[in-house]
C-alpha cells in the first residue's frame, strides 16, 4: 500500500504542476492583490477540490461525467467565467498604462476565495480527473471509497504546497511585476492565458 501511494504521490505531483487554469488565477490574483489574496485563492482551489472529492466519494461526479448535458452545462459556465477573469485582467491592463509607476495599481475584484472556488468548481475536467484516473491510483487492501478519499486529500494537500509556494515565490518578486510596463504586459498575458483556457474548456470533451 505504501508503495503504491508514494507512486500516487508521484503521478499527482506532476499533474499538479502542469500549468493550468488555476495558476493563471493565481496568478492574476498574486500579483494584482498580494500575498495574503495569493493564498486565499489557493485556499478556494483547494475547497474546490474537496468539494468535488466528495461529490467523487458519493459517486455524484460519476453522473456529471457520464452525462453529456451536465457537463455541458458546468463546462460552459467554467468557460465563462475564465473569460470573464480573463476579458477583467485585460481591461486592467489598459488601465495600468495611465497608471504612474509610482501610484498603486487597482486591485483585482471580489473575493479571492471565492474566485478560486469557483473557477475550480466550474471545471468539470476535475470530475473526469477524479472518475477517470483517481481508480487506477487508487491503493489495494482499503475499500475503494476510503482509497479514492486518501487520493482526493493527497491531491488537495499537494495543490495547497505547490500553488502556496508558488504564490510566495511571486510575493518575493512583486516590486518587478509592479512596475507599470511590467503590470501591464502580465495583465495582457494573464488575461489571453485566462481566455485561452476558458475557450478550451467550452470546446472539450469528457
Amino acid at each position: 500500500m505504501f508503495v503504491q501511494l508514494l507512486a500516487a504521490t508521484g503521478v499527482l505531483a506532476v499533474l499538479t504542476m502542469v500549468p493550468g487554469p488555476d495558476m493563471a488565477v493565481v496568478t492574476k490574483r498574486a500579483i494584482g492583490s498580494g500575498r495574503q489574496d495569493g493564498l486565499r485563492t489557493v485556499g478556494g482551489i483547494t475547497a474546490g477540490l474537496l468539494v468535488w472529492g466528495v461529490l467523487t466519494v458519493v459517486g455524484l461526479a460519476a453522473v456529471l461525467a457520464a452525462s453529456a448535458t451536465a457537463y455541458t452545462v458546468v463546462k460552459l459556465c467554467g468557460a465563462a467565467y475564465l473569460v470573464l477573469l480573463g476579458v477583467q485582467a485585460l481591461r486592467q491592463s489598459r488601465r495600468d498604462r495611465a497608471v504612474p509607476p509610482s501610484a498603486n495599481a487597482q486591485a483585482p475584484s471580489g473575493n479571492p476565495w471565492r474566485t478560486g472556488l469557483v473557477s475550480n468548481v466550474l471545471n468539470p475536467k476535475i470530475a473526469v480527473f477524479y472518475t477517470g484516473l483517481l481508480p487506477t491510483l487508487a491503493p489495494s487492501g482499503v475499500s475503494p471509497r476510503l482509497g479514492m478519499a486518501l487520493l482526493v486529500l493527497l491531491h488537495a494537500t499537494l495543490t495547497l504546497v505547490w500553488l502556496s509556494g508558488y504564490v510566495l515565490a511571486l510575493a518575493k518578486a512583486r516590486s518587478f511585476f509592479e512596475r507599470s510596463i511590467v503590470r501591464q504586459a502580465l495583465d495582457r498575458i494573464t488575461g489571453v492565458v485566462l481566455i485561452g483556457f476558458g475557450l478550451k474548456v467550452a470546446t472539450s470533451r469528457p
